[in-house]
């Protein structure tokens, strides 16, 4: 008898673009030889759901009544197990957890394994919102995986919450912001970072345009990655 594939739902809208770049990476590191060959994938880009930095650091409205809308519309598809384009949701994730029985892949813990993996004895820099920084959304999973990181000072997090909020959540054209991005990169590699971590969902997608040696660890990229293997797809290399 033939195993039952399993399929994959995005609790998305966190926003759009890093739900469409998620589903992208699931797309392409799939090892697929056709279109019948990939994850039967459930998507919500319910963009209604609050911000979730506001909801952290100044009691902006809870956003999990809205994630829960989307992930009982995942439930009634059929869903094998939700993963969450977004890293300060993660934040969440207990309240959402608590509330299905699905498994919710977790980005921190992916991603913290791969950081040891990949960058063994290194300093990472964890790159992401004030929400996320603030709320210490992934010492626990760093520290448990022994990887040793930095965060941006004061104005290093302004500077990325700009192009966070102000550029890519916002539409705005990327390639003007090469030099500030660039720019970025060197202050913390000047601080003391050998590779980063791109700890907000639009950061990959500034990376991916902009470039930068790096080198990178792209939690979105490790989601997906985890995502096919609990689905007992192969991942390509």
């Amino acid at each position: 008898m033939e195993t039952k594939k399993k399929t994959i739902g995005i609790l998305g809208g966190m926003g759009p673009l890093a739900t469409m770049d998620l589903y992208k990476k699931i797309i392409l590191s799939t090892e697929a030889a056709g279109d019948n060959e990939h994850i039967r994938v459930y998507i919500d880009g319910n963009s209604a759901i609050p911000d979730r930095t506001a909801a952290i650091l100044s009691g902006g409205p809870d956003p999990v009544p809205e994630m829960l809308s989307a992930l009982r519309n995942l439930e009634a598809c059929g869903a094998d197990c939700v993963i969450m384009p977004c890293n300060t949701a993660h934040y969440f994730l207990p309240r959402l957890q608590e509330q299905t029985g699905l498994p919710i892949l977790d980005m921190r813990r992916i991603t913290a394994e791969a950081c040891a993996g990949r960058f063994p004895g290194k300093r990472a820099c964890l790159l992401g919102t004030k929400g996320t920084i603030a709320a210490h959304i992934y010492d626990e999973a760093l520290k448990a995986a022994g990887v040793e990181f930095l965060t941006p000072d004061a104005g290093e997090q302004d500077e990325l919450m700009r192009l966070i909020y102000g550029v890519v959540k916002a539409s705005k054209p990327l390639e003007p912001e090469t030099e500030a991005w660039h720019e970025l990169l060197t202050s913390l590699i000047g601080r003391g970072a050998d590779y980063f971590i791109l700890a907000c969902t639009e950061l990959p997608i500034l990376a991916d345009h902009l470039g930068h040696p790096g080198p990178f660890v792209d939690p979105t990229l490790e989601l997906a990655k985890a995502a096919i293997r609990f689905c007992g797809y192969k991942v390509k290399e």
